[in-house]
């Protein structure tokens, strides 16, 4: 008897140091837990369903409910290039429960392209994690006869040429202003809500080049879509045999750079709440889920951490800012 009852008394003590354990996991994963997160969080996308931005929106939502255990929804608010979603995130109470997913351009270069925002995009949200994008795919209309973009260059020389763009202010709005100035050609942004259609537009040939994400490219290939390059430093893991924009010899730092797709939250945001979700996203980062989702997409790259975000934001903002000063482009 006597073994009987230490037994009992060696394994009730054990369940309770194992739960005070797990209980003090669970404070470390969800800061201040007696206040958050204890509702559903909102993650508002300033794009339409269906391309990376969402994607990678739902896949962090799914992650949210898997590991602070609160459910987590999706709202789409596309819609003047962005600026209605960041501005109802930008104005939301800044405790946890209000984020956002949009584009790099939004909230980097569209502080100089616009003269007047409802918002300020330097103090009025911050970064929790930036999605990498992966080499943006150039791709043109089976109608133009350009194999890479510098025939394409000379075919918007001597003829009607328009660009389709997934937002104004977008990367390849830049890329077409970027041309347009270096070349002397006068290729026409045409900016749609969201990739769907701009790459629908393109396939029918009202639109005769743009660029994207692969994924998005993919769904019209086969439909009279031809890629012509790359964009970034280096090549798309899907398209191995596609040669970037900077080997096709394209000048100027843009093509060369690597946007992102930045998760935000209000500025003012709890310190303890950001660090929750920049680790709910580099631990998401490492599951099948996620490694599908980048493989879909042909990104080879992981999200950083808080620390890392903060770093790179401060090193890249700078230069994309610049760029969109150099080019003039005014969006009002």
């Amino acid at each position: 008897m006597p073994n009987t009852l230490n037994r009992r008394h060696f394994l009730s003590g054990a369940t309770a140091i194992a739960a005070s354990g797990l209980e003090s996991a669970w404070a470390q994963a969800k800061p201040n837990a007696a206040k958050w997160p204890l509702k559903p969080i909102r993650i508002v996308v300033a794009f339409p369903a269906g391309g990376l931005t969402d994607a990678y929106a739902r896949m962090f939502a799914e992650q949210i409910t898997s590991q602070l255990g609160v459910p987590a929804v999706v709202e789409n608010k596309p819609g003047a290039g962005a600026i209605i979603a960041i501005d109802y995130v930008a104005k939301s109470a800044p405790d946890g429960y209000t984020l956002l997913m949009t584009t790099s351009g939004t909230v980097w270069q569209n502080r100089v392209l616009f003269s007047k925002l409802p918002y300020n995009l330097d103090k009025d949200l911050t970064p929790i994690a930036n999605f990498p994008s992966g080499p943006l795919v150039v791709a043109v209309s089976e109608k133009v006869p350009a194999k890479n973009m510098r025939e394409f260059i000379e075919f918007a020389k001597t003829n009607n040429a328009s660009m389709g763009t997934y937002a104004p202010g977008s990367y390849p709005h830049m890329v077409a202003d970027q041309t347009n100035r270096a070349e002397g050609t006068k290729i026409q942004s045409i900016h749609y809500r969201g990739e769907a259609p701009m790459w629908i537009d393109v396939a029918s040939s009202q639109t005769q080049i743009a660029i994207g994400s692969y994924q998005s490219f993919a769904t019209v290939q086969t439909r009279g879509v031809r890629a012509i390059g790359v964009t970034g430093n280096y090549r798309s893991p899907k398209l191995p045999d596609l040669p970037t924009l900077v080997e096709q010899g394209i000048g100027g730092n843009l093509v060369s750079l690597e946007g992102g797709l930045p998760l935000m939250a209000p500025a003012g945001t709890p310190e303890a709440v950001l660090q929750a979700l920049s680790r709910v996203v580099v631990t998401g980062a490492n599951t099948e889920r996620a490694a599908k989702l980048r493989e879909s997409f042909a990104i080879p790259n992981k999200p950083k951490n808080l620390t890392d975000t903060r770093r790179e934001w401060e090193q890249v903002v700078p230069v994309w800012i610049k760029l969109a000063v150099d080019l003039g482009i005014k969006l009002d």
